[in-house]
């Protein structure tokens, strides 16, 4: 399924930023900087997602959430710098789905729309692939029924590389999606990670497409 997702704010800088990271994650992803903008759009009922900041021009995000739950239950993220908890307690009366504080990072969006989305029953809980499952709730990895003793950065990134269907994942995209775009790391950090994930597993499905990336093969979906 192909999931939509509406991202409300006002700062371009933010707006690009969590727009280029949910579409690198596979989302589709609409940008807009307007308050009523931002409402109309909802109205159009084909998201399955929306992130509201707060401090928008035209219409804030509450207005904004408070009519759309008349029409629709739509997971909804409320994010904004404005500090005190009243803001927060405002978008939960207002029956949001979460709160995100700025700054945040990236990743930690990430990880909460997907919850939100596999709430919905919109994101599968689980991957399978030939003999390996993994679990997306607990982080939990097996091959054949067996447990495999995984790190969570590990298991993060098979399950990036199981998750993608067989296309090649570059080395610069694993570190933005498991490190987050503001790590400063190198390719050798991919390189240890990808060599101990193989190590641990009973077959080598990880295969390197040199100059580029890896893909996971050997086992079919």
């Amino acid at each position: 399924m192909d999931i939509h997702i509406l991202v409300a704010e006002d700062d371009g800088h933010i707006g690009t930023a969590m727009q280029a990271f949910l579409r690198d994650a596979g989302y589709y992803v609409e940008l807009c900087s307007d308050g009523a903008e931002a409402a109309g759009r909802l109205r159009d009922a084909k998201f399955q997602l929306a992130i509201l900041d707060i401090m928008l021009p035209g219409m804030d995000g509450q207005e904004i959430l408070k009519e759309f739950r008349r029409i629709s239950d739509t997971p909804v993220i409320v994010i904004t710098a404005l500090s005190g908890d009243s803001h927060e307690i405002r978008a939960f009366d207002n029956l949001a789905d979460d709160f995100i504080a700025k700054p945040f990072s990236m990743r930690v969006l990430l990880k909460r729309v997907e919850a939100l989305l596999r709430r919905a029953g919109l994101l599968r809980n689980e991957i399978r692939a030939g003999k390996l499952s993994l679990s997306l709730e607990n982080y939990k990895a097996s091959w054949d029924g067996e447990d495999l003793p995984l790190t969570l950065r590990e298991f993060e990134i098979l399950a990036l590389l199981a998750g993608n269907g067989g296309r090649v994942i570059s080395h610069e995209t694993i570190l933005a999606r498991i490190w987050g775009y503001d790590y400063y790391g190198s390719e050798g950090t991919v390189h240890t990670h990808i060599k101990n994930l193989r190590a641990k597993l009973p077959e080598d499905i990880i295969k390197t497409v040199r100059g580029v990336g890896y893909t996971l093969g050997g086992c079919e979906a």
